[in-house]
């Protein structure tokens, strides 16, 4: 069962072109709620020289979805050539984007629709060949739903960055379960090997496969991410103004930048103690008992340091999420093989924060670790590599460009991606200067040797 609540076949071709166009549609919703709740001014501005005006993130979409399902899948000649370059993400960076040949509000929303059209025609008539990598189980089709979604929560990105009143709403999540108090600190999870990534799920992107085992010695995992509390206590005790705890180019962010605390954190009136945020518009008291949000790499690496611990290795977060110690399988999210829903962890934007630590029951991982997908983005140890075996698919640019020492995995997804782009075995990657994602933590440490 998918979170719109359709049973689907994997395997019939009319079941996957429902899917298929399910998850696009979803996605475009998605995508007109965050363009449409602006004036168009503020949609060709530029909030933050991190991030793109929100009138590229709508082109470069429709561009995408052109380039792939249109001309790749369906054999169309180019509908706007001209706007290849200028909508390629690797051609022209971020801050430089304003200064482009952008399209007005008015076209992208005409040339995205155009596109759509046209995409859903190629679904409906396009044979789902197996033979074909593009086909198999309408991979294409889920590949541009996913890149839309991602679009979407860095279009989500942007309006947490932008000054003014509030554009979006939404219901407050869930509270903490009821048994939150006397759940474990940590849990243990027992050595020995896994598997890890996935050569089965259909819409896994190239980073994810193929599946391999590994082999980890026990180690201890946070039951719940980090709270907003905890990282306080680390804030209070000069975390930020003692470089033991850092690693050297972290301390050197912090110096240049003068950090004190989370991005978007800021002191109320003279306390030394109590602390406001911004989130979406809205100055409110940094609720203690959400997970730390808005933090680095460094700073996250600095907390686990001054707690006396370590953050989890990419591989030693997917285990505790997905490996079911009683099958000696892994499970395609923590709680089992069915796709998310609303009971099971906080996904889609149907929030607009995470919702605090130790909700979600359904959600926990046979060792009863929670909120591991939602919520936030988890910071691991480990750089972004290719797994034993990687082959590019079906373009370089998408992971291969983007290995080695520089970025950061990080793991789960939050608040703000869909469930078509979150699974036990999605990978993303950042630099570890980055704050303005949704990204929190949570710490490990080795397991006492017997």
């Amino acid at each position: 069962m998918t979170a719109t609540g359709r049973e689907y076949d994997g395997t019939d071709p009319g079941a996957l072109r429902q899917r298929a166009a399910d998850v696009l549609l979803a996605a475009r919703e998605r995508t007109a709620v965050l363009t449409g709740c602006v004036p168009d001014p503020e949609l060709t501005a530029q909030h933050s020289p991190l991030m793109s005006p929100l009138v590229w993130d709508l082109a470069h979409i429709g561009n995408q979805e052109e380039l792939w399902l249109l001309r790749a899948v369906g054999g169309h000649a180019a509908l706007r050539p001209e706007l290849d370059s200028v909508y390629d993400a690797f051609e022209h960076p971020r801050a430089a984007r304003p200064s482009l040949p952008l399209l007005s509000p008015k076209e992208a929303r005409g040339y995205v629709t155009d596109v759509r059209g046209r995409a859903l025609d190629v679904l409906d008539r396009t044979p789902l060949d197996d033979r074909e990598p593009l086909l198999r189980a309408s991979f294409a089709f889920g590949m541009i739903a996913q890149h839309e979604q991602q679009h979407d929560e860095t279009m989500l990105i942007t309006h947490q960055l932008r000054s003014g009143p509030a554009a979006l709403t939404a219901p407050e999540p869930p509270p903490a379960a009821p048994d939150t108090p006397a759940l474990p600190v940590e849990v243990l999870v027992e050595g020995g090997p896994f598997t890890m990534g996935t050569s089965a799920e259909p819409w896994a992107l190239d980073n994810e496969r193929p599946a391999h085992e590994r082999v980890l010695p026990s180690y201890f995992i946070d039951t719940l991410p980090v709270s907003n509390r905890a990282y306080q206590h680390f804030v209070d005790d000069g975390g930020y103004r003692e470089p033991r705890w850092w690693h050297p180019e972290g301390w050197a962010q912090v110096r240049r930048h003068d950090l004190a605390a989370p991005l978007f954190w800021r002191r109320e009136g003279r306390s030394d103690t109590a602390w406001l945020r911004r989130r979406f518009g809205v100055v409110e008291p940094v609720p203690p008992d959400e997970p730390v949000l808005h933090v680095g790499w460094y700073e996250a690496a600095a907390y686990a340091a001054w707690a006396g611990r370590r953050l989890p290795t990419e591989a030693e977060w997917e285990k505790a999420a997905r490996h079911d110690p009683a099958t000696g399988r892994s499970r395609r999210y923590p709680w089992g093989d069915a796709d998310p829903t609303p009971e099971h962890a906080n996904l889609g934007q149907r929030h607009l924060r995470p919702a605090p630590v130790g909700a979600y029951p359904r959600g926990a991982s046979p060792l009863g670790v929670r909120q591991l997908i939602g919520d936030v983005w988890e910071w691991t140890a480990s750089d972004f590599l290719p797994y034993p075996g990687f082959r590019a698919f079906p373009y370089r640019e998408y992971s291969e460009v983007f290995f080695g020492g520089s970025y950061k995995v990080l793991r789960g997804g939050s608040f703000g991606v869909d469930p078509v782009a979150c699974r036990g075995t999605f990978r993303n990657w950042d630099l570890p200067v980055r704050r303005q994602i949704f990204s929190g933590f949570r710490t490990a440490r080795d397991a006492e040797p017997c």
